[in-house]
C-alpha cells in the first residue's frame, strides 16, 4: 500500500503538468495581466471542523508559495461570515494578484470572489466550490468518490457484524457547503441500492450546521433517542464529525460496535480507527492539492491561463468550471503507515503514549 499511496502522489503532478498548457488571455475575464508580481491572498474557513486547515492546508501552501517564490498572505476566517469578508477587503487593498478562498457559505464566497474580480484579482476556488460564483478555477478532490469510499468502507464493516437489516445513520456535512452534497451523492450511490433491497434500513439522517462536532454530537444523541438505540452502522462525513459520534458510542458502551465512517485521515481519526472505535477513513493528497493550487495561483497572477483537462459543472448556473480534480484513496487500519510514510501526518502525531502499542500492533515504525 505504501507504494501506492506514494506512486499515486507522483501521478497526480504529473496528469497536473502534463494537462496544463499555458495561454495569455483569460477569454474575456477582467483579470490582471503579466505585469504584475504574483502576491497570493488565502482564505482558510476555520480551525474548528477539521485539523487539516491549520495542521496540513497551512503548511503545504506556505511550502508551495515558497518554492515558486512568491509572496502570499494566508488568514483564516475562523467561521466568521462577516470576518471572512474584511479578510479579503484587506487583502484586495494590499495588493494580492490571486485570491484563493475555501468559502463559508456561497452567499459569502460568491460575494468577495465578484468584489475580488471587480478590482482585477484573479479568484480560484480551494477545495469548496462556490455555487453561483466566478472563480476562474476549482480546485479539490473528487467528492463522490470520496463519498463512494466512505460508502464501500460502510458496506465492508457492516459486512462483518452479522446484523439483519442494519440500521444506518448519516451525518451529513453542511448544508451550506457544496462539498457535502457532492459526498452524500458518493455514498448514496452505494448504500441506496442496499436501502431499496431491503438489505439495510435507513436511520435518521441529518445535516450538522457549519460541520460544527459540538452540534454533530447533540445530534447523534438525538438519533439515538429517535431509533431507540437500534443504529448498527454511521455515516459521519468527516473525521471530525465521526470523533463527535464515537464519544456518545462511548457514553452509551456502544463504541467499537457500531462502525463509523470518516474522511481527512487526520491524527485523531487515525486515532479512533486504531482503537478500533472508527471504521475507516479517506487519505486526500492535502499536498499535491496545495501544490496544484499554487501553480493555477502563481500562473493567473501572471495572467496566464492553464488547461486543467476537466471542469466540474456549477449546480446554480451550469457554467463548467475549469478543475483540478485529485484522487482520494480510502484508509483502514492495515494502511494508516502508509498514510505517515507519505509524510501526511506525522508518527508522533498519531503514536502518542496511549497509541504507542495500538501503533506497532499495526505495524507502524
Amino acid at each position: 500500500m505504501r507504494k501506492g499511496l506514494l506512486a499515486f502522489a507522483t501521478v497526480g503532478l504529473l496528469a497536473i503538468g502534463g494537462t496544463a498548457a499555458c495561454g495569455d488571455t483569460f477569454g474575456g475575464l477582467d483579470q490582471p495581466g503579466s505585469a504584475k508580481t504574483p502576491k497570493i491572498g488565502v482564505i482558510l474557513p476555520d480551525s474548528k471542523s477539521s485539523a487539516r486547515w491549520e495542521g496540513a492546508d497551512r503548511r503545504f501552501l506556505e511550502e508551495a508559495f515558497q518554492r515558486a517564490g512568491v509572496k502570499y498572505d494566508i488568514q483564516n476566517a475562523q467561521g466568521d461570515k462577516s470576518q471572512f469578508q474584511t479578510i479579503a477587503e484587506q487583502m484586495i487593498t494590499n495588493g494580492v494578484t490571486t485570491l484563493m478562498i475555501v468559502n463559508l457559505d456561497s452567499g459569502t464566497g460568491k460575494a468577495v470572489l465578484d468584489k475580488a474580480r471587480s478590482q482585477g484579482v484573479a479568484t480560484i476556488d480551494y477545495d469548496r466550490l462556490t455555487v453561483g460564483g466566478s472563480a476562474l478555477y476549482y480546485v479539490s478532490f473528487d467528492n463522490e468518490a470520496v463519498g463512494k469510499l466512505q460508502g464501500e468502507g460502510l458496506q465492508k464493516c457492516l459486512s462483518g457484524k452479522g446484523v439483519q437489516q442494519p440500521v444506518v445513520s448519516y451525518l451529513n456535512g453542511s448544508p451550506t457547503d457544496n462539498n457535502a452534497s457532492q459526498l452524500k451523492s458518493g455514498y448514496d450511490s452505494v448504500l441506496q441500492p442496499r436501502f431499496d433491497a431491503g438489505e439495510y434500513t435507513k436511520g435518521p439522517v441529518d445535516a450538522v450546521p457549519d460541520w460544527d462536532n459540538a452540534q454533530a454530537a447533540t445530534i447523534f444523541e438525538q438519533q439515538l433517542t429517535q431509533t431507540e438505540g437500534r443504529i448498527d452502522g454511521v455515516i459521519a462525513a468527516n473525521d471530525g464529525l465521526a470523533n463527535a459520534v464515537i464519544s456518545v458510542l462511548k457514553k452509551n458502551k456502544l463504541n467499537g460496535r457500531v462502525p463509523v465512517t470518516g474522511q481527512d485521515a487526520d491524527p485523531q481519526g487515525l486515532q479512533n480507527i486504531l482503537a478500533g472505535d472508527q471504521c475507516m477513513t479517506v487519505y486526500k493528497a492535502i499536498k499535491e492539492q496545495a501544490e496544484a493550487a499554487s501553480d493555477l495561483a502563481v500562473a493567473v497572477a501572471r495572467g496566464k491561463t492553464k488547461d486543467t483537462g476537466q471542469t466540474v459543472r456549477d449546480p446554480q448556473t451550469g457554467r463548467a468550471v475549469p478543475a483540478v480534480l485529485l484522487t482520494p484513496r480510502a484508509v483502514y487500519r492495515e494502511d494508516i503507515a502508509d498514510v505517515i510514510a507519505a509524510g501526511f501526518v506525522t508518527r508522533a502525531e498519531v503514536c502518542s503514549a496511549a497509541y504507542a502499542k495500538l501503533c506497532a500492533d499495526a505495524g507502524v515504525r
